[in-house]
C-alpha cells in the first residue's frame, strides 16, 4: 500500500474514532463526578482489595490469641435455685383490698426487691451459712462465697433467682442447698407483730391529710377561675410576648411612616419632583416628543432660514407641547402628594393603636407579680400536703405487704441441681466474638494506614483532590512491551494483528491472549486520553505538549511514548522530543541509538533532519532522542536556538510531544511549556505523593504555566470500573 492510500485510510479512521469519542467523551470525565455516592461504597470495596494482607493479618493474630485464651481459660460450673418471695392467691387478693385497687387489675407488688436483695447477701444473714460450708470447704469464706454468687430478680416476677459459680459442678449444689435453708428460715424468723400498731397510726393520719389536701385544691381552683389563668409564668411569657411583638410591629410602622413622611417632602421639593416625574408615562412620552421637535428644528436650521415655514411649523409645534408637559407635571404631582399623605395619616393611626396595645399589656404586667407570689404560695402549700399524703399511703402500702411477707414464709420452687456442662469458657461464642472483633480491628487498621498513605489509589480520589481537569486515567499493565502495543494499536485502529513485527523488536514471554486483552485496554485509555486533549480547546487544536510529572517513576516518559503512536495513528504527523537531557528514556523505549539528538543539534550545528529518526515499529512516528548528556541541561533548554527549534518543529509537524524531566527541583519543563501550548502532568496511582504534587502544580501556577490537567497513570481495575467492559 503506498503512502497516500495509507494517508487516505488514517484519516478515515481519524473521522471514524474523533466521532465515536465525541459521543463517549461525556462519559470518559464527567461521569467521575456523576457517580454520587456509589463512590463512597466502590473507594472502600477497592481500600479492602489493597488492604487485604493487612485486614488478614490482623484478623489471623486476634482470632488466634481468643483461641488461645478461650482453650487456656479453666472451666466455671453454674447451678440455681429459684424462691417465690410474695404470695400469689387468696392473701394476694386480701393485699390488694387492703391497698384499696380494684379486684379485677393485677396486684401490685409491696416488696422493694433491690433492698431485699441487698439483705440476703449481707454479712448479717449470710454468717450461719458461711459457717456451716467451712466443715465442708474450710477454705471458704464471706468474700469468696459473695463473689461467686448472684441474686436477681426474675423478670417482673415475683421470683427470685439465685445462681453460684465453681469450678467443681458438686461444690456448686452443695453450696446452693445451704444458701437456700439459709434463706427459708430468714423468711420464717422475719414475723414481725409491732407493723400492725403503725399500720392503725398511718390511717388515722391519712384522713386528716386527704382533707387538707381537697382544701387547698379548691382555693387553688378558685384562684385560677378568679383571675383567668392556669400558671403564672406561662401568663407571662404570653405578656412579654405579646408586647415584644407589638412593639415590633410599632417599630416597622414608625420606619414605615419615617420613609413616607422623608417621601411626602421629598415630593415637595424641586429633586423629589424631578425624581417622581421619571415614572410618569405621559409626561416622559411629552418630554419625548419635545425633545424630537427641538432636534429637528436644530436639523433644520442647519439647512434652512429661521423664517422658512417648516421651521415656524416645529417651533408652534414646541411652543404647544411646553404647556401640555407642565400640565401633566402638575397633574401627576397632584396625584403623588395626595397619595403620600394619604400613607402618612394611615400609618400614624396604626402607630397610635400599637402603642395603646402596648400600654395595656404593661399594665397587666405590672400587676402579674402580686398574682405571682400568691399563686407560688398556695402551690406550695398543696405540694406540702400532697407530699406528705403520698408518704403516709406508700409508708401504708410497705406495712401491709411486709404484714402479709410475715405470715407466710418463701417457698422453694426450684432446687438446685448439679450442673454437667461447664458454662464458661463459651467457646461458640468467643469465637464468634473474636471473630467479628478481628475483623473491625483489621478494617479499622487498614483505615488507619489508608489515612496515613500519602498517595492517590483511584482515579475518583484524583478527581477530588486536584482542581486541575483530569484528562485520562492508564491502565496497570504488568508487561507492556513495544510488541504488544504496537499489535493492539493495529488490531484496534485496522481490525487485524500484522503477519510479522519488526525485527528488532523482541517479544517477551507473554501470552497471545494476555497480550490482547491488556493491550486493547491500555490502548483505549491512550484514545480516550488523546482526544480529551484535543477537545480541550474549541477555538484551535493542540500543537505542542510539554509531558512532565512530580516525582521520578510516575511514568511519563510511557506516556508520553504511548501517546505519539496513538496520534499517529489517529493521522497525526507527530515528533516525539526527548527534552529530558539528564536520564533519557525514549530511545530505549522506540528501540532507536542515542548517538545524536537534541543535545547535538543545540550545541553544534547539526541539521535537524540528521538528529530526527523514524521509528522502526511505526514509520509515522519521528522522534527526537536526547543524544549524549550535556554538563548544564539548563543552559541548553533556555537558549536561543531551542526557541527557534520548538518554533520550526511547531510549523513542520502536526503535534509535538515534550518528554521533560521533573518539575520540582528542575527548571528543564518550565523553561520549555512557555513555548508549547501546555503542559501535562503524569500521576502515578499508589506512588505519587500528594504534597509533591501539590508543589508541583503550585510552582507551575506560580510561573503562570498552562497546565493542560493531569492523566493517572497504573490505575489497577476496581469494583465496576469501566475497564472491565
Amino acid at each position: 500500500m503506498d503512502n497516500s492510500s495509507q494517508s487516505s485510510n488514517l484519516n478515515q479512521i481519524q473521522n471514524q474514532n474523533l466521532l465515536s469519542q465525541q459521543v463517549s467523551y461525556p462519559q470518559s470525565l464527567p461521569r467521575l463526578e456523576e457517580q454520587g455516592d456509589d463512590w463512597s461504597l466502590r473507594d472502600f470495596l477497592s481500600l479492602l482489595r489493597r488492604r487485604s494482607l493487612v485486614i488478614a493479618g490482623v484478623a489471623t493474630v486476634v482470632i488466634g490469641s481468643v483461641v488461645y485464651l478461650t482453650f487456656k481459660q479453666e472451666k466455671l460450673y453454674e447451678s440455681s435455685f429459684r424462691l417465690l418471695v410474695e404470695p400469689l392467691n387468696v392473701d394476694s387478693r386480701q393485699l390488694v383490698l387492703n391497698s384499696g385497687q380494684s379486684s379485677n387489675q393485677e396486684p401490685r407488688t409491696g416488696l422493694d426487691y433491690d433492698s431485699q436483695i441487698q439483705v440476703l447477701r449481707s454479712p448479717e444473714l449470710m454468717t450461719k451459712i458461711v459457717r456451716r460450708l467451712q466443715s465442708l470447704y474450710p477454705e471458704m469464706t464471706y468474700n469468696s462465697l459473695i463473689k461467686s454468687l448472684a441474686i436477681t430478680r426474675l423478670r417482673e416476677t415475683k421470683i427470685l433467682e439465685i445462681r453460684y459459680l465453681s469450678q467443681d459442678p458438686e461444690q456448686a449444689k452443695v453450696v446452693l442447698d445451704q444458701i437456700a435453708n439459709g434463706y427459708l428460715e430468714y423468711s420464717l424468723e422475719q414475723r414481725q407483730t409491732s407493723l400492725r400498731q403503725g399500720l392503725n397510726f398511718v390511717e388515722e393520719q391519712l384522713r386528716s391529710m386527704q382533707k387538707r389536701v381537697d382544701q387547698l385544691q379548691r382555693e387553688q381552683q378558685i384562684f385560677q377561675q378568679k383571675y383567668g389563668f392556669v400558671d403564672p409564668n406561662t401568663q407571662a411569657e404570653q405578656i412579654t410576648a405579646q408586647s415584644a411583638n407589638l412593639s415590633a410591629q410599632r417599630q416597622a410602622i414608625n420606619q414605615q411612616l419615617a420613609a413616607a413622611r422623608a417621601n411626602l417632602t421629598a415630593l415637595r421639593q424641586q429633586q423629589g419632583e424631578q425624581a417622581a416625574l421619571i415614572d410618569a408615562p405621559l409626561y416622559q412620552q411629552l418630554l419625548s416628543q419635545l425633545r424630537q421637535v427641538e432636534i429637528q428644528i436644530a436639523g433644520e436650521l442647519t439647512r434652512l432660514q429661521e423664517d422658512n415655514p417648516t421651521i415656524q411649523t416645529l417651533k408652534a409645534r414646541r411652543k404647544g407641547l411646553l404647556p401640555l408637559i407642565q400640565q401633566e407635571a402638575r397633574r401627576y404631582m397632584d396625584t403623588k402628594l395626595a397619595q403620600a399623605t394619604t400613607q402618612v395619616q394611615a400609618l400614624e393611626v396604626q402607630s397610635q393603636e400599637l402603642a395603646k396595645g402596648e400600654q395595656k399589656l404593661e399594665e397587666k404586667r405590672k400587676q402579674l407579680p402580686i398574682l405571682t407570689r400568691e399563686y407560688t404560695e398556695l402551690q406550695r402549700k398543696l405540694q406540702v400536703a400532697t407530699d406528705s399524703l403520698s408518704r403516709f399511703l406508700n409508708t401504708r402500702e410497705t406495712l401491709q405487704v411486709q404484714v402479709a411477707q410475715s405470715e407466710l414464709p418463701w417457698q422453694l420452687i426450684q432446687p438446685p441441681v448439679q450442673p454437667k456442662i461447664p458454662v464458661s469458657p463459651n467457646i461458640r461464642r468467643n469465637l464468634m466474638t473474636g471473630f467479628l472483633v478481628s475483623l473491625v480491628l483489621g478494617v479499622g487498621v487498614a483505615l488507619l494506614l489508608e489515612k496515613l498513605d500519602n498517595t492517590y489509589h483511584s482515579a475518583n480520589s484524583l478527581k477530588k483532590k486536584l482542581k486541575e481537569p483530569l484528562l485520562g486515567v492508564l491502565p496497570f499493565e504488568n508487561q507492556l512491551q513495544v510488541s504488544q502495543f504496537y499489535t493492539s494499536i493495529q488490531r484496534v485502529f485496522t481490525g487485524s494483528v500484522p503477519d510479522s513485527l519488526p525485527k528488532n523488536i523482541s517479544v517477551s514471554g507473554v501470552g497471545d491472549r494476555t497480550s490482547s486483552i491488556y493491550g486493547s485496554k491500555f490502548v483505549e485509555a491512550v484514545r480516550v486520553l488523546y482526544t480529551n486533549i484535543q477537545l480541550l480547546s474549541s477555538d484551535r487544536p493542540i500543537r505542542s505538549i510539554v509531558i512532565s510529572s512530580a516525582m521520578s517513576g510516575d511514568g511519563k516518559s510511557t506516556v508520553a511514548f504511548h501517546l505519539a503512536q496513538i496520534a499517529c495513528a489517529m493521522g497525526q504527523k507527530v515528533l516525539l522530543v526527548d527534552a529530558d537531557l539528564r536520564q533519557p528514556v525514549i530511545h530505549n523505549l522506540s528501540n532507536l541509538k542515542n548517538n545524536w539528538g537534541l543535545s547535538n543539534l543545540i550545541s553544534t550545528n547539526v541539521p535537524v533532519t540528521e538528529a530526527i529518526q523514524q521509528a522502526p515499529f511505526m514509520k509515522q512516528l519521528s522522534v527526537l532522542t536526547a543524544g549524549p548528556i550535556p554538563p548544564d541541561p539548563t543552559k541548553l533548554l533556555s537558549s536561543e536556538k531551542m526557541k527557534r527549534m520548538i518554533e520550526e518543529f511547531h510549523n513542520n509537524y502536526d503535534l509535538v510531544i515534550y518528554d521533560t524531566p521533573l518539575v520540582v527541583g528542575l527548571a528543564d519543563a518550565s523553561l520549555l511549556a512557555p513555548h508549547t501550548d501546555g503542559i501535562l502532568m503524569v500521576v502515578r496511582m499508589e506512588k505519587t505523593n500528594s504534597s509533591v504534587l501539590k508543589q508541583a502544580l503550585d510552582s507551575l501556577k506560580m510561573a503562570r504555566m498552562n497546565v493542560l490537567g493531569v492523566v493517572g497513570n497504573g490505575q489497577r481495575s476496581n469494583f465496576g470500573s469501566e475497564y472491565d467492559y
